[in-house]
């Protein structure tokens, strides 16, 4: 259910009928969560940046740059320093939002693992949900792509259910991958709302289709099925709403802890950094 206010809200007809943003809040309505909002608006922001996540994960399909191991990942040194771990770091003096977009303009530079797709789908959209001006205030000098690495202003976390939204990120894992192809441990994957996903190394399919994919690239001989797992992402769509409804004009001066664990295609609650 959805509460504005403390008070159950039903207008789900403020939005087009077969608008992404009404089947989100239908899907919300028939939840048995409580999605929580202060304001008409608050709501409306996390639905507009569910819509963005959606478009940022098709984007990343089109674009198609390669899945790859930390050791392989790759990118754009205009915008983008390697470091030793696989990590892409925003060079200094870059405006973040250049640095993001080239991701998608120029994809065939560009290589990295599941898990690192996610948080850049997360930023693209965030970028495309708040603007540039405030995006750059925001993450100024504070990008660093590794894994479930993200900036603070994001707040991704983890929730446990299996009633995903639109937009969220969930987790097919593969518990008898091919050690020769750890990458294949699992898949991080955008739901799309029209019934399919986006996961960056396979595409846009189906949940059976990601598993079928996933049991191919298992131990030789395993019977031991991938399955959908209840783990959910998604960043925090309130804190970002209440950022960008206030508008603060202050620089933000963030220390991020980073663990390099050298585990491709993890869940978002494998490595809380």
């Amino acid at each position: 259910m959805i509460q504005v206010s403390g008070m159950p809200f039903q207008q789900s007809d403020m939005w087009t009928a077969g608008s992404i943003e009404r089947l989100i809040v239908q899907r919300m309505m028939e939840h048995t969560v409580v999605y929580s909002y202060q304001s008409i608006a608050e709501l409306s922001f996390e639905l507009n940046l569910r819509k963005d996540i959606i478009s940022s994960a098709r984007a990343m399909h089109k674009s198609n740059p390669r899945f790859e191991t930390f050791a392989n990942s790759r990118a754009n040194p205009q915008y983008w320093q390697m470091t030793s771990n696989g990590g892409l770091l925003l060079k200094n003096g870059v405006k973040p939002s250049d640095a993001i977009q080239d991701i998608y303009l120029n994809s065939e530079q560009y290589a990295f693992e599941c898990a690192t797709a996610m948080v850049i789908i997360f930023y693209d959209a965030a970028l495309k949900s708040i603007g540039e001006s405030l995006f750059n205030q925001l993450f100024q000098n504070n990008i660093y792509l590794y894994s479930w690495q993200y900036d603070s202003e994001l707040q991704i976390r983890p929730y446990y259910s299996y009633q995903s939204l639109p937009g969220d990120v969930i987790y097919f894992k593969n518990p008898d991958f091919d050690p020769q192809t750890p990458q294949w441990r699992g898949e991080n994957a955008v739901e799309l709302g029209d019934g399919t996903y986006f996961g960056h190394g396979l595409g846009i399919m189906t949940a059976e289709k990601i598993i079928d994919e996933l049991n191919l690239r298992r131990k030789p001989e395993s019977n031991q099925t991938a399955y959908l797992t209840n783990v959910i992402g998604r960043p925090s769509f309130t804190h970002l709403a209440k950022i960008f409804m206030s508008q603060p004009s202050y620089l933000v001066h963030k220390l991020h802890p980073i663990v390099h664990h050298n585990e491709s295609s993890i869940p978002v609650d494998r490595l809380m950094i």
